[in-house]
């Protein structure tokens, strides 16, 4: 009788070993599945969140500009007509003569601005050069705390400080308002040195020191001449920051209409005439207080952008 060929029973076993196999790779895949699916959803949100965002700073952006936009347009607008050479060549004259032009604000403003920055450049920078070595003394401590409330103060009380000290029992003069914008632009400048002054290498002092330099050579030999260029920047925007005050020099310089370079006396200036023109009720007068302010806008921007270019440069 022929033998036939003997199989082995299935076993149960291994089938349920397949079977929980299958299912354990099933799971992962729906659970991969959910995981790409759920950082998909998370990368939409990145994505529509940061589209908000940027678009919520644009427009941040946009209505900061709006005003600068909106003044810059307008007084270029009722500025520029009045702006010619006799304008700007002619002194002060009645309206019923054509009104002159503002040479005297003019020669009024830069011997105020110039004479303020002889004033306070050198205490500033001096003040800063101590600071810097002796920033935890009681003399260093209290220079700084004077600048932060020098800096935040405002520019009507120095006017009127500088009034007290300087106007009574004398007269307005030309040296009364440069001592009022010098005080304005004292914290600027001792601040802005300091900070530049710290980004210098200590290695460049102690080398110095090291080859037998005193400390004042040092100092301006090798320390001021490395942060010059943070320290012309910190300049004109002192020089920026007064340049179109006059609220101080209401106080101490007073105005005037003829061109005058007398330090005792009053003395006109851009911001000043400014004023006066514009609380006048003559049309002509009008136009001329437009034109001194595009003046004075076109210099503050000037001096800003300058200290943005030197700025840059010394970042290059």
């Amino acid at each position: 009788m022929a033998r036939g060929t003997m199989t082995d029973p299935p076993n149960p076993a291994a089938r349920t070993t397949e079977a929980d196999v299958a299912d354990t790779q099933a799971i992962r895949a729906r659970a991969r599945q959910r995981r790409v699916q759920a950082s998909m959803a998370r990368e939409r949100v990145r994505r529509v969140t940061n589209a908000v965002m940027l678009g919520l700073t644009g427009l941040a952006t946009l209505l900061a500009l709006i005003p600068l936009v909106w003044i810059i347009v307008d007084v270029v607008l009722l500025g520029a007509p009045s702006i010619t050479p006799d304008f700007l060549t002619q002194s002060f004259k009645p309206a019923s003569l054509g009104g002159g032009g503002v040479l005297h604000a003019i020669v009024g403003s830069l011997i105020l601005v110039g004479l303020a920055s002889v004033m306070s450049i050198p205490i500033g920078i001096l003040a800063a050069f101590y600071v810097v070595r002796n920033p935890n003394t009681t003399l260093g401590l209290a220079v700084r705390f004077g600048t932060d409330v020098l800096a935040g103060l405002p520019s009507i009380v120095v006017g009127l400080f500088v009034y007290t000290l300087l106007v009574v029992g004398r007269s307005y003069s030309a040296l009364a308002g440069a001592v009022a914008l010098a005080i304005l632009m004292l914290p600027i400048v001792l601040r802005t040195t300091e900070e530049m002054l710290k980004l210098v290498p200590d290695s460049l002092r102690e080398g110095a020191l090291g080859l037998g330099a005193p400390e004042w050579k040092t100092a301006f030999s090798v320390l001021l001449p490395a942060a010059l260029t943070g320290v012309l920047t910190g300049l004109m925007l002192a020089v920026a920051r007064v340049s179109g005050e006059t609220a101080p020099l209401l106080f101490t310089a007073l105005g005037s209409n003829v061109l005058s370079s007398a330090l005792n006396r009053p003395i006109a200036s851009l911001p000043l005439t400014l004023f006066v023109y514009a609380t006048q009720p003559d049309p002509i007068r009008h136009a001329q207080a437009w034109a001194i302010a595009l003046i004075i806008m076109v210099i503050v921007l000037a001096l800003n952008i300058g200290a943005r270019l030197i700025a840059r440069h010394r970042a290059m």
